[in-house]
């Protein structure tokens, strides 16, 4: 799963809702993690979030497992 991190707690995730691609739009306001729009596009996001704003998120661990069963398959 892919996600983006904008100011003022905005997030951004990329899902499968319905069987569909979905960008999830969400608002973290004290910990707690408000939905704010479902979008097909990235032109909808931009309703809601600045997109040059965003910011990936990475998580490793996914990232080094990919890389040892990619190191793997090659030995």
């Amino acid at each position: 799963m892919v996600c983006w991190l904008g100011p003022d707690g905005m997030e951004v995730e990329h899902i499968i809702l319905n069987g569909r691609p979905c960008l999830r739009v969400c608002h973290w306001v004290r910990g707690t993690r408000y939905l704010v729009a479902y979008c097909w596009h990235p032109r909808q996001v931009a309703q809601h979030v600045d997109l040059s704003e965003l910011v990936e998120v990475v998580d490793l661990g996914q990232v080094r497992a990919r890389r040892r069963s990619r190191d793997h398959a090659r030995s």
